[in-house]
């Protein structure tokens, strides 16, 4: 028995093999990538409807993203005012140097006392001849005015406001100068301030979700035939969903770039006001904006909003809208 074999070209002269079937992840990922392209067209097919969109996420957003930031840089100011503990003990003007070295030895066998500096009324008014521009004054004066100074450092467990007043009822004290009022006071400020722009957050953020959501609605309203010749042929509701959460996506990221950049613009257009004032205190504070990996963080987060906002107005529809067997 003979066998008949071909070769390669004979093979080719015959009718062609059946193309292998893509696989599903080749369909599932061409979907995708279709979805992607054809949701930014229909986004930029719309300029001027995209645009007002893009317009009001952006600012709904920018708000507690700025106020944020705000907040962060006067954190980061007022940082070494609440990590300054220090008690300022003046004490009485006839109160000799060797009596308020022994206070301050005293002082320092105290528990609730973490280090206590002397502060002589020569070294003080040293201080006043070079930092204050008070030099010709205090050649006129004849004799020194200020008092010794006790500057009592709180041992990290101490309460400051019990020690301060332990401290003012002493006998040589003549005054206790002390901010934790106004500490607790700008904590308590902060701590406003930080819950504010939580509250903010969800009530802009939720905003940013409806006005996409409506978007995307008056969207599959002018494609609500289509939708549904495709529900009849079977389509999974996933399948219809997926260009309009892709719109959604590219919404919340026009959006997002638009709210960097507006926060980008008002760090710019208060940076030299703030440098000057500044330099008026001899402060070397300057205003901190996002980096790289915060204004990622932020870029996702709205890309997010955006995809919900999308997600939720879809899947109301699609409910309202599947088919029911008769």
């Amino acid at each position: 028995m003979s066998t008949e074999t071909s070769t390669p070209a004979e093979r080719g002269s015959g009718a062609s093999p059946v193309a292998a079937a893509p696989s599903r992840l080749g369909i599932w990922w061409h979907h995708h990538l279709h979805s992607v392209v054809f949701s930014l067209g229909r986004a930029c097919r719309k300029p001027w409807a995209t645009l007002l969109t893009v317009m009001v996420m952006a600012l709904a957003l920018a708000l507690p993203l700025g106020l944020s930031i705000a907040l962060d840089n006067l954190k980061h100011f007022t940082g070494s005012v609440q990590q300054s503990r220090d008690i300022n003990l003046f004490l009485k003007t006839d109160i000799a140097g060797s009596a308020a070295n022994a206070l301050a030895r005293e002082l320092r066998g105290r528990d609730d006392v973490a280090a206590v500096q002397l502060r002589t009324p020569e070294e003080g008014l040293e201080e006043l001849r070079a930092h204050a521009g008070l030099g010709e004054a205090i050649d006129a004066l004849q004799d020194n005015p200020l008092p010794s100074l006790l500057v009592v450092t709180p041992a990290t467990e101490a309460d400051d406001a019990r020690l301060a007043r332990a401290l003012g009822t002493l006998p040589q004290a003549d005054l206790v100068q002390h901010d934790a009022l106004w500490r607790t006071r700008l904590d308590g400020w902060l701590g406003f301030g930080s819950r504010l722009v939580q509250v903010l957050s969800v009530l802009l953020g939720l905003a940013a979700v409806l006005v996409v959501g409506n978007t995307v609605r008056l969207d599959i309203q002018a494609r609500r035939e289509e939708i549904g010749v495709l529900q009849l042929l079977g389509a999974s509701d996933g399948f219809i969903r997926r260009p309009f959460l892709y719109l959604g996506a590219w919404y919340g990221l026009g959006a997002g770039l638009v709210a960097l950049g507006l926060i980008a613009a008002a760090g710019a257009a208060l940076a030299g006001p703030l440098a000057d004032l500044s330099q008026s205190y001899a402060s070397p504070f300057a205003l901190k904006g996002l980096d790289l990996l915060h204004s990622s963080v932020v870029l996702v987060a709205i890309v997010l909003v955006g995809w919900l906002g999308a997600w939720l107005v879809t899947g109301h529809f699609l409910r309202q809208t599947r088919p029911t067997e008769t």
